[in-house]
């Protein structure tokens, strides 16, 4: 059967998600966002709940209930908090999830009070960003404490910047920049892993637009607090035989790495060790059989919610795909031919009755 996938939706979709602030910590817009959109497929059977640490599940019953799966994407992203409000009214910050401070040098943040909601824009710039008035402009190194938040405010002292409603622990939101280009790209930060919501997104869609339904039943679980490392370790069905990770599966300009923008990534092995054999020999069967562009790659400084939940003692095989993306943890970029044959892959995994 031929899979038309209406990829300007799931575009779509995925450009309202990468638009809409999760740090993690902060996940309840994105969540509700990712909710009201699955509820809007209407699919038959399909029950909405929600974990005690705020994780959705979205459970569709499937054609037997034998061999229950479990498919997880993340919603929250990088980002940062308000470490100290400085002397110079700017903010000192502390790292949410792992990057070089350089990927976020000049980029526009917003910064969301806690207590009230509020929000102020800003910038994340170097303690000494001019190269007219500091030798260190170029040369500096990028650690906590040479990083700061300049805000958009008339602000120069630590108590105006508090008389914004400004405090310790207050989130911060990098400006995602989401572009799409005529030539089948989207660039924008958070790609890893609003991309593989907006996966999951699109093989539901598919499958109810084709009338189809999963093999097994099926609980897919949006975490949000994969990039500090727990989102999954606890939440997942524990009736669930398997459990199918969908996670930015490239970083293709780094060494050593087999992935591309094209194709739907299988991992083969990360930080953590081996994906699951079995799972991912039927995941590059399900590619042959089917003629999807895949590539089997292995990343030695990434790990997933996949790792979380067998680390917490899951009793679960585990794999792990997703669209190769370019550049993770900084300004990514991928191309919809990758978010086509991985939606693809998903849609195939899901009508498989192989257990």
């Amino acid at each position: 059967m031929w899979l038309s996938v209406n990829m300007q939706r799931v575009v779509e979709f995925l450009v309202g998600l990468l638009e809409t602030p999760s740090p993690t910590g902060y996940h309840e817009e994105a969540m509700r966002y990712v909710r009201e959109r699955m509820d809007g497929l209407s699919l038959e059977g399909l029950a909405l709940s929600e974990t005690n640490k705020g994780a959705l599940i979205c459970t569709w019953p499937g054609e037997r209930d034998d061999a229950p799966r479990a498919v997880s994407a993340h919603v929250d992203t990088l980002g940062a908090m308000v470490r100290e409000l400085k002397p110079n009214g700017r903010l000192l910050m502390t790292q949410i999830g792992g990057y070089a401070w350089q990927s976020v040098e000049g980029e526009n943040v917003t910064v969301i009070s806690v207590s009230s909601g509020n929000r102020h824009t800003g910038t994340v710039q170097t303690v000494t960003p001019s190269v007219h008035t500091s030798e260190d402009a170029d040369k500096g190194k990028r650690e906590d404490e040479r990083m700061e938040v300049r805000l958009d405010a008339r602000v120069s002292t630590r108590e105006e910047t508090a008389a914004l409603g400004i405090e310790v622990g207050d989130l911060i939101a990098f400006a995602p920049r989401v572009t799409v280009t005529p030539t089948g790209y989207v660039k924008s930060r958070h790609l890893d892993d609003k991309a593989g919501v907006a996966v999951i997104y699109g093989a539901l869609m598919t499958m109810r637009d084709l009338g189809l339904r999963p093999a097994q039943t099926t609980s897919f679980f949006i975490s949000n607090y994969e990039e500090v490392g727990h989102g999954a370790s606890a939440g997942v069905p524990a009736a669930a035989k398997e459990l199918l990770v969908i996670d930015m599966a490239a970083a293709t300009t780094g060494e050593h790495q087999n992935s591309d923008e094209y194709s739907v990534g299988i991992c083969a092995k990360d930080s953590s060790g081996p994906y699951d054999l079995g799972v991912r020999q039927k995941l590059t069967r399900l590619c042959r059989e089917h003629q999807i562009p895949h590539r089997v790659d292995t990343f030695p400084h990434y790990g997933s919610d996949g790792s979380a939940l067998l680390r917490a003692g899951g009793d679960v095989r585990v794999g792990l795909i997703g669209p190769g993306v370019d550049a993770s943890h900084a300004y990514e970029r991928t191309h919809r031919d990758s978010l086509d044959a991985t939606i693809s892959l998903l849609i195939r995994y899901l009508l498989d009755p192989s257990a």
